[in-house]
């Protein structure tokens, strides 16, 4: 039987995607694993939950430990340009040679135990069996969504993280604070610290209760570790002080993250804390597209994976402080899943106009429907193509304004891998094209 190619592979996790959806059971994955001799159990792990800034603090996470001298691994989603981003030890992704190795063992596997993985349990099982055979020293791990029922939520980990609580995914997840917070605290396990950034206090209240029964040791933000502000930003807690800190990731919110991840790099029990060079070294390195990056400029293009209502109030502040006084015109695109109401509200109030498209067929929002929620905030147009809206909008602005594309990561990744394939792969993008670090 001749091996499939890289294109085949994905093509057939993309079917499995549209096809099975989201069905959210730990018994699939766990037999699959179970039939690769539980490849999740031979790292260590720092798992990591929340509505918003997961992606960034595992980025951080990966970044610190990076800098101290390890080797590390990195599982997040989604990805923005290929699969492959979702899979890394050290700097680089995996290979699509190994992807495709990869993936005709975890097939064999659930075969053998007549498992039906969906999409992102049939992926995570890949991502651990990569990092088994790689022997990183520390793997860090993100939540796909919630953590109760997460396809991720089969390790035991070193540390958890928990970075905030918010309203989204209500349909799989609750629509309370409360209920939102019980499912991301299902990853806390027995005796294993957990990491909590700056949560309301209702959900701070339910993440305590969970760990409690679990005997797990809570280190949370404000109480057991802050972040001051000021020109030279210092964390302190723990029995640390690290000062004169520095991030190579844009916003003032990013700080609040750097604080969460500096406090699970402390607070994980697997490998030796590391010392403060190597924190500030590995803030000011990371690299983490499609948040708040800057992919162009005259005029200034910005791209942004906000996607529930917190992420746009949040993205819509920020503007304010990375262009003061200028114009911003928003393409924005948004699955039809999510509560993209107030994401209107918030950054129709930041908008001169308004280009709406779509991405993701059938799931992504119908852009009439979005046209016309923006409406009473200004101009508004429609385009059907994501790439051609924002090269439409690069030549009839002003050199001076500013282009927003923001509402989710999937019209990031488009917007992104438009832009690769004009500057052939390199020069159009800030950084590395879709790279972690430099």
């Amino acid at each position: 039987m001749t091996s499939p190619t890289y294109a085949e592979v994905e093509a057939t996790l993309y079917r499995l995607e549209s096809g099975k959806g989201m069905d959210f059971k730990l018994d699939r994955v766990t037999r699959v694993l179970d039939e690769l001799e539980r490849p999740q159990d031979r790292f260590p792990v720092v798992h990591v939950a929340g509505t918003n800034g997961k992606g960034s603090v595992a980025a951080m996470l990966h970044a610190i430990f990076t800098a101290a001298g390890y080797r590390v691994a990195l599982y997040t989603s989604p990805h923005l340009v290929r699969l492959t981003e979702r899979i890394r030890v050290g700097a680089r992704e995996i290979s699509p040679g190994t992807f495709v190795e990869v993936f005709r063992r975890v097939t064999r596997a659930a075969e053998r135990v007549n498992a039906a993985p969906t999409f992102f349990e049939f992926v995570t099982a890949m991502a651990f069996e990569h990092f088994a055979g790689s022997t990183p020293d520390l793997a860090v791990v993100e939540v796909g969504l919630g953590g109760r029922l997460d396809a991720t939520n089969v390790v035991t980990p070193t540390a958890s993280v928990i970075t905030t609580i918010g309203l989204d995914h209500q349909e799989y997840l609750g629509d309370t604070i409360e209920a939102v917070a019980r499912e991301k605290a299902g990853i806390i396990k027995h005796a294993r610290p957990v990491v909590v950034g700056n949560v309301p206090e209702r959900a701070a209240a339910v993440i305590r209760a969970c760990a409690e029964e679990r005997g797990a040791r809570v280190c949370q933000y404000g109480q057991d570790f802050t972040l001051s502000g000021g020109p030279e930003r210092r964390f302190c807690g723990l029995g640390r002080a690290v000062d004169d800190l520095r991030l190579g990731l844009r916003g003032e919110f990013q700080y609040e993250n750097a604080a969460t991840a500096i406090a699970a790099a402390l607070m994980q029990q697997a490998l030796p804390s590391p010392g403060d060079d190597a924190i500030r070294r590995g803030l000011a390195s990371v690299r983490w597209p499609g948040r708040l990056e800057v992919v162009g400029t005259a005029p200034l293009v910005v791209v942004d994976g906000a996607h529930n209502a917190d992420g746009a109030r949040v993205l819509a502040a920020e503007m304010g402080r990375l262009a003061p006084g200028r114009r911003v015109h928003l393409l924005f695109a948004v699955m039809r899943d999510k509560s993209w109401s107030a994401m209107v509200q918030a950054l129709g109030s930041v908008a001169a106009s308004v280009t709406v498209t779509c991405v993701r067929p059938p799931r992504g929002e119908d852009p009439v429907r979005l046209a016309a929620a923006f409406a009473p905030h200004g101009p508004v147009t429609i385009a059907s193509d994501p790439v051609a809206a924002l090269e439409r909008l690069r030549r009839t602005v002003d050199t001076h304004d500013v282009i927003l594309v923001a509402g989710s990561l999937f019209l990031v990744g488009a917007v992104r891998e438009g832009l690769l394939r004009a500057g052939g792969g390199r020069g159009v993008l800030t950084g590395d094209g879709v790279g972690v670090h430099p």
